[in-house]
Order: C-alpha cells, then sequence, then structure tokens
C-alpha cells in the first residue's frame, strides 16, 4: 500500500473522536512489530522515527529510514512514516527528501516569536511538497533538557499559533511527560476539552506512555488525536528480552530474544491500537 497521508486520517479520526497510534521505531525489529500490530487490528498506523534515534544511529536518518519506509510500502493498512521532535531543520528537509509523509517540527526551546516564525517556513516547505507538519506549544516535560515539566498550553494562544503557521497538527501540553516508565499522569481533562474547542486542527498527546488504557480513552474522547507512545511499547520489548537471557545464560543468538520481544510489542500496539479506536458495537 502507498505511504499515507496523515491529514485525512487525524481529520476524520478526530471528527469520531477516535485515536491514531503514532508509536517509535528506533530499529527495524520495532517497525516490523508496528506494522504486524497495525495489520491485526485493521487501524491505520503513524511510524515515528524521533530526533534522539537518528543521534543513536550515528546522526545517519536514511540508513533507518529507507528501511522503515520501504516497510510501510508492504503493509496492508495505512501506514503514515513520521520525524518527531526534530529541532534540527536540516534534518526536516532531510525527512521530506527521502519520503516521508509527516515530520514535526519542535521548536520549544525558542522564543515564542522565533518559534511561530521557524514553523511557519517549515509548513511552507512542507506543504510545498506534500508533507503534513505537527508542532509543540506549551512544553511537555521530561525529554532531555527540551521540555519544562509543568507547562500547560493555553487554549487561545494555541488556536493563534495554528492560525499563524498553517500547521496541521499541534502537541499540547496538558499533563503528561515523556519517558515515563509507570503509567500514573495526571491528565487535565477540562483542559484537553478547551483547547480542543479552541483549536481547529487534531491534536497530539505526547507522553502518552504515562497514561493508563482508560485514561487514553477518555482524553480520546475529549479531543485528542493523535496518541504518541514509546516508553510502554519499549518496556514490552525489553521486558521479553530480558526474561528469555535471564532463563538461558549461554544464549548467544540475538533472534532467539529479540523475535518473542517484536511479538510481544506487536500484540501490545493491536491492543493499544483496539484501545484507542471506535468502541464494537454491542449486541443485544
Amino acid at each position: 500500500m502507498p505511504l499515507a497521508d496523515p491529514r485525512p486520517i487525524l481529520a476524520a479520526a478526530r471528527t469520531a473522536r477516535h485515536g491514531v497510534g503514532a508509536f517509535n521505531a528506533t530499529m527495524l525489529e520495532h517497525a516490523e512489530a508496528l506494522i504486524s500490530g497495525a495489520e491485526a487490528a485493521r487501524a491505520p498506523l503513524m511510524i515515528q522515527i524521533s530526533e534522539n534515534a537518528v543521534r543513536y544511529h550515528g546522526g545517519r536518518l536514511r540508513p533507518l529510514a529507507l528501511a522503515v519506509l520501504a516497510l510501510a510500502e508492504t503493509a496492508d493498512v495505512p501506514v503514515a512514516v513520521h520525524l518527531d521532535h526534530a529541532e534540527d531543520v536540516d534534518l526536516v528537509h532531510q525527512a521530506v527528501d527521502l519520503g516521508f509523509t509527516s515530520v514535526m517540527f519542535d521548536g520549544s526551546r525558542l522564543p515564542y516569536e522565533e518559534n511561530l516564525k521557524v514553523t511557519r517556513q517549515v509548513v511552507e516547505h512542507c506543504h510545498a511538497r506534500g508533507v503534513a507538519v505537527e508542532a509543540e506549544l506549551g512544553e511537555v516535560g521530561g525529554k532531555d533538557g527540551v521540555h519544562e515539566p509543568g507547562a500547560r498550553t493555553d487554549p487561545a494562544e494555541a488556536r493563534r499559533f495554528c492560525e499563524r503557521t498553517g500547521v496541521d497538527s499541534l502537541g499540547v501540553a496538558v499533563g503528561t511527560s515523556h519517558a515515563m516508565a509507570t503509567r500514573d499522569a495526571v491528565v487535565d481533562l477540562e483542559l484537553v476539552t478547551a483547547i480542543f474547542e479552541a483549536v481547529p486542527v487534531p491534536l497530539v498527546l505526547h507522553g502518552s506512555s504515562g497514561v493508563d488504557d482508560e485514561t487514553l480513552r477518555t482524553v480520546v474522547t475529549r479531543g485528542m488525536t493523535k496518541i504518541n507512545i514509546a516508553t510502554h511499547l519499549n518496556k514490552v520489548f525489553t521486558h521479553v528480552v530480558r526474561e528469555r537471557l535471564e532463563a538461558d545464560p549461554k544464549m548467544m543468538d540475538s533472534r532467539k530474544y529479540i523475535a518473542p520481544a517484536r511479538d510481544a510489542m506487536a500484540a501490545e500496539v493491536e491492543r493499544l491500537l483496539r484501545l484507542l479506536g471506535p468502541r464494537p458495537a454491542v449486541v443485544s
């Protein structure tokens, strides 16, 4: 299936109050698990490659990106490939040239007016090439010093930011934090509703690994559309790797512990996508 443009997928989900899963891949097996889970759930998917993942691969986006793009094109559900939390405009341009269908420019460390100016320039560059753009307003805590905890997005400011930049989706700060190992984040649900009513584009919940199942469903019905999850899926993957290696300390073939970890991650992806999507009809 051709790579998906996320904009119609997110727009339809926003209208229906469903969530779209946006999950991160740091290596090939992660991407394989994400696609397998999406196919099992029969749900659209956004695979994200972050600037941190690019840094992990020696600053080279192309090798991992080409592998993920190739996998996405073999999926039998719609898959968009998205650059996540890019602060480097040159990296955004690289992603666009490689064929990504979506990028996030993260200008949260910039002064507001400069963030707005650079984001608008990124939007102009990407839209001219058919690529969607996400931005962030209000700093989500917990990401390598880029964000300050405790900040919240102001609905009126968010509306003005979208109007002045033309972004296609907006990450907002409502109480979550990146890289949470526990699922006990306290989300400001009233703020979610207020931002949804003020902002005309799909909203993005970063730091969703820290949100429990019930709250994830609630934030989606309140107006969150794109749900970013990375740490939680990494925990699932790593747990199985650790379990297999502890069970057999002499194991040397990495396939024997990576494959079951990939399968476990795929199963959790399927579960999460079913959780975020429309509820099954009740048969009386």
